[in-house]
């Protein structure tokens, strides 16, 4: 049977807006998907459908469909997408209704049973993440476009992939090697050379404009990662290890259709941007659904104080004291102050001569971090350290949303397939299961012999990449050599990251070891508070958290470097 090339169009709600167009007409393709959600589209999503009961999904979707649904058509792609968010089938009739318009006859189906906002009283949108099954039974009953709300990412290549190779729910090595690519796949360019750590290795131009990624999936669960040929960017095992680390954890990486074991994973550059996964095993699903809360936290304020010159510590503690005091009559509910000292000594400018000092609060009422926050800072204008002033006034407050998750038994769940001609399609819920549990560390390699060393940057040896989930951050770091790995698995402990990292001294962090990708992923639990929309730290997701490690010095074998 020949391989299922299937091609990623959009890796979060705002990607390129031409890239379904460059996919379409870039090269052969039989499914397109895009990938519209996360923790915080999620609580956009809800916002806007409190404003508009019939949004609540996402709207660029259908400005991309308006240039490039006729592309399609006449290609025989499907396209398979989550824009739905909120509002799954809304967004198909919206589809309906412009394709009509356009004169093109598609038949286009939706996936729901995700919503259990119901059943999470306070939360603005509460959803659980569905499988790939609901896509594959629209597919096979024929359907040209299929939207679903909130699945896993992957589920948009499971999905087509069921239904193209005919795998049942019990083949969970074939279902775990789609989750790999669907994984891969998921964030766009990111596996073509985009937020690349070794990003210096290739010529500047390949990057300027990645192009998206496509895999080519076959019967028995392998596949290859490829591009476009003549589209910009790269694809090697850096690119694909990177993003295999991504959001990610230990070697169990569970989903509603199967648990893909990332440590079987094997990578191989079988020619120039052309990397084969295989190796890929898989395990029955975890009993229960993950469920996505999402809800309003309260309301935010932030202000900025440049701090300019000689005295910096000074000036913070003044300008600090002054604040507490103009507050203390209704003290925000938290208060956090974080100083960066990006000033340098004798700078050639006043930029490079200032530091930031930054004031968050947060509370339940909008009127405590308005203008009570504001008044006290414009008062101290003539009255404070020498040089005051804010990067901008603080504004009346803004909502902020927390994300947290819950579990639910997947038998609960009514995922359903509803079907072009209007036909509802129930979706039964996995027949075996395997409770989730820790996976033993590996054998490690023996440890390198003493010789000299050198004092330099971890990220001349070492790529990293980092992202979040929910409150935790997650930094993938990965090297190139097995000598290189040899050292980084027995000096990069959990321990020496706390070190290397003081943010992290008193969290939570565990290591997790993947020798066949040479690579170690750590989780930092609670670092990122609330999640991505409560804004906790100066890096709401961590995505800088990785090269923040990479930039810490350490002491590495001269042979390494």
């Amino acid at each position: 049977m020949k391989p299922l090339r299937i091609g990623n169009a959009s890796g979060f709600y705002g990607d390129r807006f031409d890239a379904l167009r460059e996919m379409l007409t870039g090269g052969p393709l039989d499914v397109v998907t895009g990938d519209y959600l996360a923790e915080l589209t999620m609580l956009i999503l809800g916002r806007d459908r409190l404003k508009n009961p019939s949004g609540g999904y996402a709207r660029t979707f259908l400005g991309q469909l308006e240039e490039c649904l006729g592309l399609a058509h006449e290609r025989s792609v499907k396209i398979v997408t989550n824009a739905g968010g909120l509002n799954p089938a809304g967004l198909a009739d919206a589809v309906r209704e412009l394709a009509g318009r356009l004169g093109i006859p598609v038949r286009v189906a939706h996936v729901e049973g995700d919503d259990r906002t119901a059943d999470f009283p306070g939360t603005l949108a509460a959803h659980a993440y569905l499988g790939g099954h609901g896509i594959a039974a629209c597919l096979r009953e024929g359907a040209d476009v299929v939207v679903t709300g909130r699945v896993t990412d992957a589920a948009l290549v499971t999905g087509p992939a069921v239904a193209h190779f005919g795998w049942g729910p019990e083949d969970h090595d074939r279902l775990a090697g789609a989750v790999v690519a669907g994984h891969v796949l998921e964030c766009g360019a990111q596996a073509t050379g985009g937020n690349y750590a070794f990003f210096t290795g290739h010529p500047p131009a390949l990057l300027r404009r990645p192009g998206f990624p496509l895999a080519e999936l076959h019967e028995d669960g392998s596949s290859v990662i490829t591009k476009h040929e003549g589209s910009g960017g790269i694809v090697d095992t850096g690119t694909v290890t990177a993003q295999l680390l991504y959001e990610t954890a230990g070697a169990r990486y569970a989903g509603p259709d199967v648990t893909a074991r990332l440590d079987a994973v094997r990578l191989t550059q079988e020619a120039p941007d052309r990397v084969r996964i295989e190796g890929v095993r898989g395990e029955a699903p975890p009993p229960t659904l993950k469920v996505g809360l999402n809800r309003l936290g309260g309301f935010r304020n932030e202000v900025a104080f440049v701090l300019t010159g000689l005295d910096i510590e000074a000036k913070a503690a003044l300008v600090r004291d002054q604040m507490t005091d103009a507050l203390a009559k209704s003290p925000p509910a938290e208060v956090r102050w974080d100083l960066a000292r990006t000033d340098h000594s004798d700078a050639p400018s006043e930029e490079t001569a200032s530091a930031l000092l930054r004031l968050v609060v947060r509370d339940p009422s909008q009127e405590a971090v308005g203008k009570a926050l504001s008044g006290a800072a414009v008062e101290l204008a003539l009255a404070s350290y020498p040089g005051f002033h804010v990067v901008a006034l603080p504004g009346k407050g803004s909502p902020y949303g927390v994300f947290e998750s819950a579990h639910v038994d997947r038998e609960t769940v009514g995922h359903t397939a509803v079907l072009h001609d209007g036909r509802r399609m129930p979706v039964p819920p996995a027949h075996a299961t395997r409770v989730l549990d820790d996976v033993p560390e590996p054998a490690l390699p023996e440890a390198p012999p003493p010789g000299p060393t050198r004092r330099a940057p971890l990220g001349l040896l070492a790529g990293a990449r980092s992202g979040d989930k929910g409150g935790n951050a997650n930094v993938g770091v990965w090297v190139r050599t097995d000598a290189a790995w040899r050292w980084l698995v027995h000096t990069l402990t959990a321990d020496r990251f706390r070190e290397l990292l003081p943010e992290t001294a008193g969290l939570r962090v565990e290591r997790h070891v993947l020798p066949n990708l040479r690579a170690l992923n750590f989780v930092v639990e609670g670092i990122l508070g609330e999640g991505v929309a409560a804004q906790h730290r100066f890096d709401p997701q961590a995505k800088g958290l990785g090269e923040w490690l990479r930039a810490r010095h350490l002491d590495i074998p001269e042979d390494l470097l």
